[in-house]
């Protein structure tokens, strides 16, 4: 099924240039996924989303979206492969995007087919309409001048807590190899879009130690140490 079939008749309005879209965000983090469902309804898209590469293939043999927006780092893989599958598919998807916080992240998502890229945190809604619309075929636009809105989304708070719930859980876990990795860039990329450099910071230490085979013991226990106090200051409001 198109999703663009289920709204023949909306049509995109300079207030809301997406109006009639349909676009599925395959995202991890529910931060990051709630600044995105913020930016949709701003602009007049409708959202669905997928939390990993399983749940987005199975979505997408049901729903053909207008556009996709695919974190690359994802709990069961690489969204660099979403891109390269959904790039070379017969019919194509009208718009494909990846994201993400990471040096080199947009090389490696427009090398896998991506038309476009937009840099975590995605919060400014004039970069994300303009990343979609640069992408969209003429008979999608809107028409006529259309006055650049670059009004900031600012997402719940109670999404990040749910990020370092599962952050949480993560690290509760017998955490080691590739769920170590995962761990580091899921909080890293969830304290970007956040804009919490102190956990980023960390974050970003864990990876790099994971990356030069060092032993990880201590900068798994500071990060976990920070992730405890982003829960104990939640449940303390």
């Amino acid at each position: 099924m198109d999703d663009l079939d289920l709204n023949p008749h909306r049509s995109p309005t300079a207030a809301r240039p997406l109006l009639g879209l349909t676009i599925l965000v395959v995202e991890d983090s529910r931060f990051a996924c709630e600044a995105m469902r913020l930016l949709c309804l701003r602009s007049g898209a409708r959202i669905r989303r997928a939390d990993c590469l399983a749940s987005a293939r199975r979505h997408l043999q049901v729903y053909r979206p207008s556009a996709v927006v695919i974190d690359l780092g994802l709990p069961d893989g690489s969204g660099t492969d979403l891109i390269t599958e959904l790039a070379n598919t017969s019919p194509r998807i009208g718009v494909i995007i990846g994201t993400s916080g990471d040096d080199g992240a947009r090389g490696r998502a427009m090398q896998a087919g991506a038309d476009g890229f937009l840099d975590k945190p995605i919060t400014r809604l004039a970069e994300f309409q303009e990343v979609i619309l640069a992408n969209l075929p003429i008979d999608r636009q809107p028409n006529g001048p259309r006055q650049i809105n670059d009004d900031e989304v600012k997402p719940d708070p109670i999404a990040y807590r749910d990020d370092m719930a599962h952050a949480a859980d993560l690290l509760g876990d017998d955490v080691d190899g590739q769920h170590l990795d995962y761990l580091a860039q899921f909080v890293s990329g969830v304290a970007r879009s956040a804009q919490d450099d102190q956990l980023a910071d960390a974050a970003g230490v864990l990876a790099r130690s994971r990356n030069e085979g060092r032993p990880s013991r201590a900068e798994v226990a500071r990060l976990a140490g920070l992730v405890h106090d982003r829960l104990a200051e939640r449940l303390a409001i």
